[in-house]
């Protein structure tokens, strides 16, 4: 009856129901209470008075028959609404017609373990644990059903991987003992004569004429040479004003800028070599990235069977992060500087300027003349004049009949100190 009688009420602003202290609101953050009425609450306030931030810190208990729950209105666990807006509680007198509204605090109350668990787990182990082991807990508590199964199949793949390596460190002991040291060392050097075969051309050794070594075809097909003749146009056709802006420009290396400064007059041996030139400045380019992300390694201006050819033949496929990505690993470059060497030789008439070409390759010169040794050129050395008069040593590679003896790259002493 009062309510019909009741047509209109007052708004009596109360400020704060206790002195320093808000009334409370509290939400659940898995669901709604079933039996409300059943809840046990208690609110702890901070001591410190002297600290005017910490002197407003509550935490909020909830107890039920089932479980607790905690809040608070500081740290990452409070709520920012608090600080965006704010948050009144109203209480209507219906026969006096007068709703006394007061300030308000909204906590956000959270699942809390029971106290078993919080003291299996001390606190030197709690400091210990790692983010990702925090992490997995969670998931573990609160994580979703696919969360939980992606969580055991990791862990399950941890366990197989550590089986792994307990083999395999126990077939590599087994080894040890059946072999010796000695047997082992010994099987090594042997495989160092076949490490540099993997990243080379073809050599065919028995050839009597130098272009007969590395023969032109085992570098390019017919149609990856075909499909050179677009692209290399540039460089066919290049003239001397052009040279000047490249040099000036830096945008192409030494190596191709002194080969388009003697490109023949003879039309088809100029498309020929515009065409090498070309493909050897790719390889340079292409060997100074590290990871291919797209699908075009270059851009758009390279072919599509030249593409395929450079991610098929001088990148490694990795996964990483979910994905597959082409890397340009230590072997692949050694790869491809066994490569640009090998166009430069078919360029050059067989001696090139290794010096010029390391630095093109910023590489060192130990490093580069393990690889022309491998290859099987004759190294010998040459004064070149600089632009200020000066002259430098130089480091000329020839392909001459009959090869040189094989050499490999020296690593006893790296093997030396492992063991």
């Amino acid at each position: 009856m009062a309510a019909e009688v009741l047509s209109s009420a007052k708004w009596l602003y109360c400020g704060e129901p206790e002195e320093s202290q808000r009334a409370v609101l509290v939400q659940f953050s898995n669901g709604k209470l079933q039996n409300p009425d059943n809840v046990r609450f208690t609110l702890y306030k901070s001591n410190d008075s002297t600290n005017p931030r910490k002197r407003s810190h509550r935490i909020l208990a909830a107890e039920t028959d089932r479980l607790s729950y905690v809040g608070n209105n500081f740290g990452t666990g409070a709520l920012k609404c608090n600080t965006l807006c704010r948050h009144f509680v109203g209480i209507l007198n219906k026969t006096s017609g007068q709703m006394e509204v007061y300030d308000a605090e909204l906590f956000n109350m959270q699942p809390l373990f029971s106290d078993e668990l919080v003291e299996s787990d001390s606190p030197l182990e709690s400091q210990i644990k790692t983010f990702r082991e925090k992490m997995d807990s969670c998931i573990e508590a609160f994580g979703t059903t696919k969360q939980k199964r992606a969580l055991n199949s990791r862990r399950m793949n941890k366990v197989g991987s550590e089986s792994l390596h307990r083999a395999v460190a126990k077939a590599a002991e087994n080894i040890i003992d059946t072999k010796g040291v000695t047997a082992l060392v010994s099987d090594a050097k042997h495989d160092d004569l076949q490490d540099d075969s993997l990243y080379l051309p073809p050599c065919h050794a028995d050839a009597a004429k130098p272009e007969d070594v590395y023969k032109f075809e085992d570098l390019l097909s017919p149609v990856e040479y075909e499909a050179l003749q677009s692209p290399s146009e540039a460089f066919r056709n290049v003239t001397s004003e052009e040279i000047l802006k490249m040099i000036e420009e830096n945008s192409h290396c030494s190596f191709v800028i002194e080969a388009l400064k003697s490109l023949p007059s003879d039309e088809e041996s100029r498309d020929h070599q515009a065409r090498c030139i070309w493909f050897l400045d790719t390889l340079i380019k292409f060997r100074a990235q590290k990871v291919i992300k797209r699908k075009s390694a270059l851009g758009p201006g390279v072919p599509h069977i030249i593409n395929t050819k450079l991610l098929k033949y001088f990148t490694c496929l990795t996964y990483n992060n979910g994905s597959l990505r082409n890397l340009i690993s230590d072997s692949m470059k050694a790869k491809i500087t066994a490569y640009v060497i090998l166009l430069a030789l078919h360029i050059n008439d067989f001696q090139i300027d290794l010096t010029m070409l390391q630095r093109d390759l910023k590489l060192s010169e130990k490093r580069m003349m393990e690889i022309a040794k491998a290859m099987r050129l004759k190294i010998s050395k040459r004064r070149v004049s600089l632009l200020a008069g000066e002259e430098e040593e130089h480091r000329l590679g020839t392909l001459c009949i009959p090869l040189p003896p094989a050499q490999t790259s020296d690593r006893q002493s790296k093997r030396r100190r492992i063991t």
